[in-house]
């Protein structure tokens, strides 16, 4: 099932439309979403300059991946309510960071080999304001990471 959908995902963020207005809507409702969950649950969060918001548990020590690496991650991706959509097992699995949503190819980047930690992100680094394969438009997705090995 996790192949399935990480398949389905990586197929939705090749084909989402790269229009700039695609969320227009949502990024103003998703900043505020993503800054409750954050007061909600005592985050120590860090906001990029797209609107990824991102956590550090552990920044790792090995490698640091660019945007055209491949990598290994192991995650938990969930929605604001707390109901994951998709996850990985323990091994994680691998994949080049240009293969994946806006939100991953940018937050993978912020940790090095061993690290840990959360991304937040917004519909519009995520899959846009259409549903996609059970992932409702407009949605913030969080996933919990690990990222194992850097090639």
């Amino acid at each position: 099932m996790k192949t399935y959908v990480f398949l389905v995902l990586v197929f939705a963020s090749l084909t989402a439309c790269n229009n700039s207005d695609d969320n227009v809507d949502f990024k103003e409702k998703n900043n505020e979403e993503i800054i409750a969950y954050i007061d909600k649950n005592n985050l120590d969060a860090q906001k990029s300059d797209s609107g990824l918001y991102y956590v550090i548990d552990e920044l790792g020590s090995g490698q640091k991946p660019v945007a055209t690496s491949n990598v290994t991650v192991a995650y938990k991706g969930y929605f604001l309510d707390g109901k994951t959509f998709d996850q990985s097992d323990a091994n994680g699995i691998s994949f080049g960071l240009q293969q994946v949503i806006k939100g991953w190819t940018e937050g993978i980047t912020y940790f090095k080999e061993g690290g840990k930690g959360k991304l937040l992100i917004p519909s519009h680094l995520g899959y846009g304001s259409k549903d996609r394969q059970g992932i409702p438009g407009g949605s913030v997705l969080i996933f919990d990471i690990h990222l194992i090995s850097v090639k």
